[in-house]
């Protein structure tokens, strides 16, 4: 499956979007204010969203709930419904644009859309390359008991289990490890 540097940056943002909601109670919000928005936006070049506002925020808040349903979805056709509003609410605009040194790409939402609309479309986007392509099941969600992060499984054969191999991964390996040695001690 061919990934666009544009759709690769739009996964990488939705990944992070959806994982800015706090694994429980006692974790902070990832998202917690105007702030907070105007990082991610830096973090992540989101171009063309001008000044931030809570009525952004909470545009955002809302929509990254709609993402993780995504993440969620059991089947291709429950994601595709998810993102086909996502995509349909933004007000999707599709236009060729070529800015800050990148070559001539599209981008998916209106000259001057919200910062929720842009995620929306852009990302919901992205999202849609993968249930077109029948890869839905690459979008998952972390395997270790403990963590639940979304993360968009780009192997060459599906097989990423963990969020992250080094922490999540290692950790389980590890447990599995000394639970088998423990077995073998008697």
């Amino acid at each position: 499956m061919l990934i666009t540097h544009d759709t690769r940056c739009a996964l990488d943002t939705v990944v992070d979007l959806v994982n800015s909601v706090p694994e429980d109670d006692t974790a902070p919000d990832g998202l917690p204010d105007v702030a907070a928005l105007q990082e991610f936006v830096g973090t992540h070049d989101i171009s063309d969203v001008g000044v931030l506002s809570e009525l952004d925020l909470s545009a955002v808040l809302k929509i990254r709930g709609r993402f993780a349903a995504v993440f969620a979805a059991p089947n291709a056709r429950a994601a595709a419904g998810l993102i086909n509003d996502l995509v349909a609410a933004a007000g999707t605009t599709p236009r060729l644009t070529d800015h800050d040194g990148y070559d001539w790409h599209i981008h998916y939402f209106a000259p001057g859309a919200s910062v929720a609309d842009h995620l929306a479309a852009d990302c919901g986007m992205a999202l849609a390359f993968f249930v077109v392509a029948g890869e839905q099941e690459r979008l998952r969600r972390c395997e270790a008991p403990d963590c639940r992060r979304a993360f968009v499984d780009l192997s060459r054969n599906r097989s990423r289990r963990y969020c992250d191999s080094r922490t999540c991964g290692n950790r389980l390996h590890v447990a599995a490890y000394r639970a088998r040695r423990k077995e073998a001690a008697g």
